[in-house]
């Protein structure tokens, strides 16, 4: 599942290429992804111009100039490519990232297809999605925050209303696992199992520990939840920095906008040295409400 740096890296990418663009024609070449597309989606969409792109949390959004956004969420496979001019006269493909795990680019998975027309001439986005759990959806602009998707998120990991102050009221008396009130997105919009284990790494913090245990008794928070705040806010800085660069290097090559390659410090490093200086841990896997969790006991407290 992309997670928040991901889908920002793919706004990034897919921006250049869309924002202003008019949408000739949308393609629709099956009638659902994992829920069917909303009604005369392709007639409202087509002959509509694309005034800017967005995000809110894991959703990608695409903001129209008859006031709707149209909502898409790449599920567990989807990527978007890019090919530039008429496919008749021979696109080239551009489709920057990197990704963490092997996109597809085989056509009969290729399921909505934008037809933009620009000053820079013609060009095709394709969204492609091998197990089609990714989906796309619309609502008027001024009813977003109020979509089922969006009424209960959480404050954006990098926007100013996440503090520690806010997370102490939150974590108060809680005796959840800290990691999986990180992993509510109640508390905190698009934050996800990768960078959740990254964020209480570089905290210095244990996955298991109660939420609670971060907040005083009067309900301010500790200096480890300073600490952590700090800590999610600089992950996902560098993970969105690391995804921008990786688009840009390969902005003229063959890739799928999507996941990038990123030097973890705990996920998926089972079994090797901890990376925190001076700690001679052993990164170890253990598994939290059905996902991997990846921490260092020795110096995670």
């Amino acid at each position: 599942m992309p997670e928040l740096p991901e889908v920002e890296t793919v706004k990034r990418g897919l921006a250049p290429a869309m924002e202003g663009a008019r949408i000739a024609r949308l393609e629709l070449r099956r009638g659902d992804l994992r829920f069917p597309f909303p009604d005369a989606f392709a007639d409202r969409v087509s002959g509509r111009t694309i005034v800017s792109l967005g995000r809110r949390a894991k959703y990608l959004l695409v903001d129209l100039d008859d006031g709707n956004t149209l909502i898409s969420h790449l599920g567990m496979s989807g990527s978007f490519r890019i090919e530039e001019g008429r496919i008749e006269e021979g696109a080239g493909a551009a489709t920057p990232g990197e990704f963490h795990h092997a996109r597809s680019k085989d056509e009969k998975h290729d399921h909505v297809v934008f037809h933009l027309e620009s000053p820079a001439g013609p060009r095709r986005v394709v969204y492609n999605d091998p197990r089609r759990f990714g989906f796309m959806d619309m609502v008027g602009r001024a009813d977003l925050a109020a979509h089922p998707f969006f009424r209960d998120l959480g404050p954006e990991p990098t926007g100013n209303e996440l503090g520690a102050a806010y997370l102490a009221e939150r974590f108060r008396d809680k005796a959840q696992p800290l990691k999986s009130a990180l992993l509510d997105q109640k508390n905190i919009a698009g934050l996800g199992n990768i960078y959740v284990c990254e964020a209480l790494w570089r905290a210095h913090l244990s996955p298991i520990r109660a939420a609670g245990t971060l907040v005083t008794a009067g309900g301010r928070p500790k200096e480890q939840l300073n600490l952590l705040v700090a800590s999610i806010r600089h992950v996902i800085a560098d993970a969105i920095a690391a995804g921008g660069s990786s688009l840009r290097d390969h902005i003229q090559t063959d890739g799928s906008l999507g996941y990038f390659q990123h030097s973890f410090s705990v996920y998926d490093r089972e079994g090797q040295a901890c990376r925190t200086p001076g700690c001679g841990g052993t990164v170890a896997r253990i598994v939290q409400a059905g996902r991997s969790t990846f921490y260092c006991a020795t110096c995670q407290k």
